[in-house]
């Protein structure tokens, strides 16, 4: 569409105008990807963008349609995703994206259909009989395993169960991490390694204004870690976290940072021509490392928790206890740099360094899963083959988000990403590659499928009944919500 001339312009408003049937579309997925890309195709105004100008990185004019019907089905009866349970309890502003995920759903033509797993209560190519168009959004449901030994003794969890028991997932709910340890070692140096060592060693009174779920609070109270290693495989040039986590770690109330100059030295020249958020990055680093308070380093005077960051170690195997019970530390290969920049690559020098901890959280990445044997499938990057959201070789299949890129980036490269899905499926539309000529049912269809199958969806409305409670329980306890964790409570309030 970039450049697009005054033909095709005039193409698209006979388009529109037409008295062609109107597009269904139908959005597998209800986080930050689907919405988005329903939001686009639908036109609904943006309020609570992520940022100013985000919207720029979009080649060309922007289409939307005037008549297309958007369904977005969600395996949870709750919607928004990784909104509700990735951000972290502490960082409500970054859930205020929610707000125009409402918006979008309240439209006369969008509906939102919950507790609908598809793969096993409909199949997608129910879904692709019943809808002109499917965009797959439905994000990463796993997460990369270390593939070392031990690394399924107890004592051990993925960053993503951690996060989704602090954030109320209900299949994370039983998780009951050993929290009786003094020191913790998270595996992994991006935003969602931050997050866990922030939540590991915030005051208490901090967490007891946010939506952290009340059966994590109360373990985090009896918690005895008051140390946390976060350990990564390169140097201070490669972390993939950013400058406002690294920020609010150091300025942690009750918490000093620990750093060892010596991994800084001569990084202030390296950085001199790196690009500004890099370089910014790094000389906070420099100056923590650095400028660590004299009173604070003196005996006896240290903040009861700590925290630090360790370079050029790459886990090996996860060590156990004399009994063999649980993990007791981890055993890392140092490391050597080839390379530079983000390209580095992390060699083993043969040296090797036992580090005592009683937590392991592995925080190396988060890992999309095939839905159905007909979706083309990268199971090396985890993501469905595509070109600007279209996957290879299934007309009127598209994808956005996380299975669409691979899980990384922000909200507002999710929100890009899934625009530009969108506006590729308005282009296929306006281009005549999807036929709309046949009439699809849309959800008349997928209805009658779940009847026959005893599945009964929840709608935005159930939704908005189950937010109130959750509202109205949170305010008793001072908090923006309480938010409710087993998926039969959901359903029994709206009384399904």
């Amino acid at each position: 569409m970039a450049g697009a001339g005054p033909r095709a312009a005039l193409g698209l408003r006979r388009w529109l105008s037409s008295a062609a049937p109107a597009p269904r579309l139908c959005v597998v997925g209800s986080g930050p990807a689907g919405f988005y890309t329903a939001q686009h195709i639908l036109k609904v105004p943006r309020r609570d963008l992520p940022s100013e100008g985000a919207i720029s990185a979009l080649p060309g004019p922007q289409q939307h349609h005037g008549g297309a019907l958007v369904d977005i089905y969600e395996k949870l009866p709750v919607p928004f995703g990784l909104v509700r349970f990735g951000v972290a309890p502490d960082h409500p502003e970054v859930k205020n994206v929610t707000n125009a995920f409402t918006q979008t759903a309240r439209s006369e033509r969008c509906a939102f259909y919950g507790n609908v797993t598809v793969g096993r209560d409909v199949t997608l190519p129910e879904l692709q009989q019943a809808y002109h168009a499917v965009v797959l959004s439905y994000g990463a449901e796993d997460n990369r395993v270390l593939g070392i030994p031990g690394e399924n003794l107890p004592g051990v969890y993925s960053a993503r169960a951690f996060v989704g028991w602090y954030n109320g997932l209900p299949e994370n709910q039983d998780l009951k991490p050993d929290l009786s340890c003094e020191t913790a070692l998270i595996l992994g140096h991006g935003n969602v390694a931050l997050d866990i060592a922030r939540i590991l060693l915030s005051p208490l009174q901090l967490l007891r204004k946010t939506d952290i779920t009340d059966s994590s609070l109360a373990a985090l109270a009896c918690s005895k870690v008051k140390r946390v290693w976060l350990v990564g495989r390169r140097g201070p040039l490669q972390v993939a976290f950013t400058i406002k986590e690294l920020r609010e770690m150091i300025n942690l109330p009750g918490t000093r940072a620990v750093l060892d100059p010596a991994n800084f030295t001569g990084l202030e020249s390296a950085v001199r021509d790196a690009p500004r958020p890099r370089k910014r990055l790094t000389e906070l680093m420099i100056k923590t490392a650095l400028e660590q308070p004299v009173e604070m380093q003196a005996a006896g005077a240290a903040a009861p928790r700590e925290w630090g960051l360790k370079f050029q170690r790459c886990p090996q195997e996860v060590l156990p206890s004399a009994d063999g019970r649980r993990a007791r530390g981890v055993r890392m290969a140092l490391t050597r740099l080839e390379g530079s920049g983000d390209s580095a690559k992390a060699i083993p020098t043969g040296d090797v360094e036992d580090l005592e901890c009683g937590l392991v959280l592995s925080s190396i990445g988060y890992r999309s899963l095939p839905l159905d044997p007909a979706v083309p499938f990268d199971s090396q990057r985890g993501v469905i083959p595509n070109s600007s959201g279209r996957v290879q070789g299934v007309p009127g299949l598209y994808c956005s988000g996380w299975v669409k890129r691979g899980p990384t980036g922000v909200i507002i490269t999710t929100m890009n990403d899934s625009f530009d899905t969108a506006q590729s499926l308005l282009e296929d539309l306006q281009g005549g590659v999807l036929d709309i000529s046949p009439s699809r049912e849309g959800f008349g269809l997928v209805e009658s499928i779940l009847r026959s199958r005893g599945v009964r969806p929840v709608s935005f409305s159930d939704w908005e009944k189950i937010d109130a409670a959750e509202v109205a329980r949170g305010k008793a306890a001072g908090k923006p919500r309480e938010k409710i964790v087993d998926p039969a409570e959901m359903l029994r309030i709206i009384g399904h």
